[in-house]
């Protein structure tokens, strides 16, 4: 029997909880924890990209800092001559595939469906 039998339960408590706290300062910023896991080989191996994967990257991938403009754009916007010409020329193709669509609706309407299959009495 312990010198002080009030003060297990409290103990294992305290314990319990400390190991809580551990465990989940891991899923918060724990880089501490998380790094001793993953040096004593409880995390995951670092797994080095593929070549294909390194080389069809392209260089200075990263984010613009707060404040910053982003460079200059190398292709120009189109002109309002540019867009009314991209109108018309969808326009233009928007008219040939309602002609078609009409085609096919009078091919479509002058085929009779298929008769339904003849199914045998059952015995």
């Amino acid at each position: 029997m312990p010198a002080f039998p009030a003060l297990v339960p409290a103990a294992t408590r305290a314990a319990v909880l400390l190991a809580c706290l551990a465990a989940g300062s891991c899923v918060l910023d724990g880089a501490g924890i998380r790094d001793a896991a993953k040096s004593a080989g409880f995390g995951p191996k670092e797994v080095t990209a593929p070549d294909f994967v390194a080389q069809s990257r392209r260089g200075g991938g990263d984010f613009l800092p707060v404040g910053v403009s982003a460079p200059p754009r190398e292709t120009r916007a189109k002109s309002a001559a540019g867009v009314k010409a991209l109108e018309a020329e969808l326009d233009a193709s928007r008219q040939r595939n309602e002609a078609k669509g009409r085609d096919a609706a009078k091919v479509g309407g002058a085929v009779k469906p298929p008769a339904p299959p003849k199914v045998p009495p059952a015995e």
